[in-house]
């Protein structure tokens, strides 16, 4: 013989109840020998305990009560509840009247729930020409008078079973109650949590059945619940220790109680899905003996109890004052937590005792408050309990790691005796990040790495297509998922939880709204505040925000990102040339969070500079000086300039048509770009220079420099005879490049920062340079007068697009 559990929501009333009728229906075609056991139907328990409370503080309930009635009766007219429903409204008219309800009354109005049900699942059964008989589990579970709660008499209950089921007529399918069960006085009590599961078990252990079939909302037991965690796996196979530390720990298709008969007969159970009726599910035995079977549990309704007192210190007999008069009215204790300093001690209880305990306590402390040596004993509820199952503490630390990183902190931890489980205890709004990082590192999950993109310009859309061309590749040789799930205009944000793909810039444009099933276009006056409630919505670990604008507004909001978990990286440079205190500030964010801010692209396009200066400098190297060509534009311009015989002004109309410079050339040739640039690798080395104190020669005649662009555009030969005359005067053999140099004691607080047109000889490194090249000269004191040189592409979309990806990938790396 099988046992069949049903559980409340898949006896709901529609496709789950039909499906329960199906299946039973097919299992007595195939003759199979079998008992049911199910629970009240859908929420019918928590219904009735709701119209009892509200009876009790006297509201009237007949709404409620008539829809109660019509959900029950399901357009059964011909099922006969007059009884249950009379004796259920006798009850709350009593309990109204009285303004009160005791246990023993509380047991009897919600055993109605699994009354009822076996009432309509017998009858669907019967219409389909099966057998069925409604069984009353108070003729067969005898328990003792502990009303909410009760306990099983095994032997009284075994006899009453076997008494019961020997008299059923041979191809009969008994519909049993569960949760429910008759006190030896005869009385109404009930099991307690999980109770119908339970009454399962017991059932199988008294008939000695096969195999004990679980169906539930769920295809089995996962390596995390499924709705916190999108990428966890269904675990096939589980022996009973691992089931039993599951339910220990709060898994919630379990509970000890509900396995113990099952050990004691070495009955399977296998946890099964009502809408997938035909998955093999879990199976639950004593033959699997796989060891290392990783699972992530969560416990809510907990809290923390925190007794505080310098009295603790070398006093004895404190934690058995606590926890005596804890077990005197029941409450239990979980994980422990105390202070090497013994000043204090941290425990988690059930969330419903908090507030009993911390009165008991204090009472029990009263005469440690008067002498001040217990200072407080206060009670924390916005906490839950994540298990990891089967890992020891040894292969736990790059998950710590982790969970830093995502600004998750741990506020007790404990390992069990036996060293495979881990207890984290965290605020309530960390659990579903956390439960993500830690199945993520866990199970081996390919490491995703959740990118918003705040610019789709150039250089925007160019990284976002490099990322999604490379993304395969990287997720093959690498483990890691770099998932784009939003990018940023000025006006309209694109957000995919899954990731955009290949389409997404004719996504962003279409206008009809006929966007794919899992993206979402919206109009947004505030971009980073809809990523931020869009990451936190889905449970989003491992974010970066990358800035691929020149915008003023999204560095403004730099800290809001990295205080809501996101690393930074930026291809804007306003952040990191802005005022020396914000320079700093975000500076203490960063650290403060253990956030990451990449910049590289800042000064050498997709040139490794920064990160090589960063190097030296904490290497403690002296670097001496710091100069070369920093504008792509600039190199181009100078450089033809230099050694072709052309008009300057026609060399910048053919840098201007090349995209080499700005639409208005003015904002290169102004020599702003490169004061910032120089100034961001001055801040590298800790100097506290400000963007004014930079000397700039602007390259602009000043009668050019406010007109309006048409004007320029067609006065730009005045710029000729400037530039001739520089180009004739030099010396021999010598050219012209624009440059930035930091210079000065380089080991005091400020530098000597200045961007000017020089000419060097062209057998120089500066003068070889060709093309739109850039080239950077480190000077340092081991290395004396030859200086470390960084040369190559230093402008275009691409190169800095690239740059950004190289940032990307070096902290989804970390």
């Amino acid at each position: 013989m099988k046992i069949l559990k049903f559980g409340g929501k898949s006896l709901a009333n529609g496709i789950g109840l039909q499906n329960v009728i199906d299946i039973i229906s097919n299992k007595v075609k195939k003759s199979e020998k079998i008992a049911v056991v199910v629970s009240a139907r859908d929420n019918t328990t928590n219904i009735l305990e709701e119209l009892l409370e509200k009876s009790k503080q006297g509201y009237d309930i007949s709404k409620e009560w008539e829809e109660f009635k019509n959900y029950q009766i399901n357009g059964q007219l011909d099922i006969d509840y007059s009884n249950e429903f009379t004796l259920l409204e006798h009850l709350f008219q009593g309990v109204k009247l009285v303004e009160d309800y005791s246990s023993k009354i509380k047991d009897l109005v919600l055993a109605h729930g699994e009354l009822l049900a076996i009432k309509l699942i017998s009858k669907l059964l019967v219409d389909k020409g099966v057998n069925a008989i409604a069984i009353d589990s108070r003729k067969i579970f005898i328990t003792d008078s502990n009303f909410g709660f009760a306990r099983i008499i095994d032997d009284l209950s075994q006899d009453a079973t076997t008494s019961i089921f020997k008299n059923l007529a041979a191809n009969s399918v008994p519909i049993v109650s569960g949760f429910i069960a008759q006190s030896e006085n005869g009385e109404t009590t009930t099991l307690g949590r999980n109770g119908s599961n339970y009454s399962a078990s017991l059932l199988a252990k008294y008939l000695q059945a096969e195999e004990v079939e679980s169906y539930t909302h769920i295809d089995g037991i996962f390596t995390a619940n499924p709705d916190l965690v999108p990428e966890a796996k269904i675990i096939r196979n589980l022996n009973f220790q691992e089931a039993g530390e599951l339910a220990e720990f709060g898994a919630s298709v379990l509970h000890t109680k509900t396995i113990l008969p099952l050990i004691e007969k070495n009955i399977p159970l296998r946890i099964l899905n009502i809408f997938h009726p035909y998955e093999p599910g879990t199976l639950i035995s004593t033959e699997n003996k796989q060891k290392g079977v990783k699972t992530i549990t969560v416990q809510n309704n907990v809290s923390i109890i925190s007794i505080v007192g310098k009295g603790f210190l070398g006093k004895k007999g404190i934690d058995g004052r606590i926890f005596k008069n804890l077990s005197d009215y029941n409450i239990n204790v979980g994980v422990v937590s105390q202070g090497s300093s013994e000043t204090g001690v941290d425990f988690l209880i059930s969330k419903k005792d908090a507030d009993l305990a911390v009165k008991i306590l204090k009472k029990e402390f009263a005469l440690d408050f008067y002498e001040k040596d217990v200072s407080s004993i206060t009670a924390r509820k916005d906490v839950s309990v994540i298990t990891i199952i089967g890992q020891d503490i040894d292969g736990f630390t790059s998950s710590f790691k982790a969970l830093s990183q995502n600004n998750i902190h741990i506020l007790l931890i404990n390992n069990t005796m036996n060293g495979r489980n881990i207890s984290l205890v965290l605020e309530n709004k960390d659990i579903p990040k956390a439960v993500n990082v830690i199945h993520e590192h866990i199970f081996g999950i390919a490491k995703k790495i959740n990118i918003a993109v705040f610019g789709k310009g150039t250089v925007g859309s160019s990284f976002i297509n490099q990322v999604l061309k490379a993304k395969h590749k990287i997720l093959i040789k690498q483990g890691i998922n770099l998932n784009i799930f939003g990018v940023a205009n000025s006006k309209k944000l694109l957000l995919n939880s899954n990731g955009i793909d290949t389409n997404w810039e004719e996504e962003f444009s279409d206008k009809t709204n006929t966007h794919k099933a899992n993206n979402k276009i919206i109009e947004s006056k505030d971009a980073i505040k809809d990523i931020i409630e869009f990451s936190k919505t889905n449970n989003m670990v491992n974010l970066v925000a990358i800035d691929n604008t020149a915008n003023d507004q999204i560095i403004n909001k730099y800290e809001e990102l990295i205080c809501n978990g996101f690393n930074l990286i930026s291809s804007n440079k306003k952040s990191n040339t802005s005022s020396y205190n914000s320079y700093k500030q975000l500076r203490q964010t960063l650290k403060k969070y253990n956030k990451k801010y990449l910049y590289e692209t800042n000064v050498g396009a997709g040139l490794p500079l920064i990160d090589t200066i960063k190097l030296l400098h904490s290497s403690g190297e002296n670097i001496t000086r710091i100069r070369g060509v920093f504008s792509g534009s600039l190199s181009y311009l100078f450089n033809r300039f230099s050694s072709e015989n052309q008009k300057f002004d026609s060399i910048l109309v053919d840098a201007i048509k090349l995209g080499f410079t700005e639409p208005d050339a003015r904002e290169d040739l102004c020599g702003n770009d490169v004061a910032r640039k120089l100034l961001i690798l001055a801040r590298e080395l800790d100097l506290k220079n400000e963007l004014k104190e930079v000397k700039v020669h602007n390259l602009i005649p000043e009668s050019l420099r406010e007109i309006p662009l048409d004007d320029f555009l067609n006065n730009m030969s005045e710029m000729n005879d400037i530039y001739n005359k520089l180009k004739d005067n030099q010396k021999p053999n010598h050219v012209l490049r624009y440059i930035g140099d930091l210079s000065g004691d380089l080991q005091e607080e400020k530098g000597d920062l200045s961007v000017k047109l020089i000419s060097v000889p062209k057998n120089s490194s500066l003068g070889q340079l060709k093309n739109s090249d850039s080239i950077f000269e480190i000077y340092t004191q081991s290395y004396g007068e030859n200086p470390i040189v960084i040369q190559g592409a230093g402008a275009g979309a691409e190169v800095t697009a690239r740059g950004v990806f190289g940032d990307l990938l070096r902290i989804a790396d970390m």
